[in-house]
């Protein structure tokens, strides 16, 4: 009995040493595949925030999208307004008049707080980019490129451009190979 006491506390410490070991590597594992949860975890919640950041800069490029399709269709009315506000300056149209000033300026004011900015360019450089020429004139006044008149009015809409204004440009007389011999 006294040699199976003895194994049994050698071979006790032996397993218990093994099961020890065991559960320390178990411990281990646990520690590594909480580890990796908690990195899939943060991968998983960033990709959330960037797919959530995505679609609020969708939806906000939709409605800019959406509210400059609405704002094209209202820059005809903008021009009817002006062109019967230019007709009709004779004293039996002045309450009409006033009415329609008050209407147009609503529209524009209204254009403006959706972003709108208007092109009214006179005495401005041209910009390909924002105008349409439409005619030239030549004229020693005023530098080559600058605008002298505005036949129509062009709108840009959060930097995008809705409607180029339709222009006229100065141009020197005198072309540039002229004025390189002189």
């Amino acid at each position: 009995m006294a040699e199976r006491d003895a194994k049994d506390t050698g071979d006790g410490t032996a397993e218990l040493a093994a099961e020890s070991a065991r559960a320390d590597a178990d411990v281990a594992k646990l520690a590594t595949d909480l580890d990796d949860l908690r990195q899939t975890l943060l991968r998983r919640q960033a990709d959330f925030d960037n797919y959530r950041k995505r679609i609020e800069r969708e939806r906000a490029e939709d409605s800019k999208r959406h509210t400059a399709r609405v704002v094209e269709t209202l820059i005809p009315i903008v021009d009817g307004f002006e062109n019967a506000l230019a007709a009709h300056r004779e004293a039996e149209y002045e309450n009409y008049r006033r009415g329609f000033e008050l209407i147009h300026k609503q529209m524009l004011d209204n254009l403006a707080k959706l972003g709108v900015e208007r092109v009214d360019p006179v005495g401005q450089p041209f910009d390909p980019h924002l105008h349409q020429a439409l005619d030239r004139t030549e004229t020693d006044e005023h530098p080559d490129g600058t605008i002298l008149q505005v036949f129509q009015p062009g709108y840009v809409f959060h930097g995008r451009v809705l409607r180029p204004a339709m222009v006229r440009v100065a141009v020197d007389p005198t072309p540039a190979s002229k004025r390189a011999v002189n």
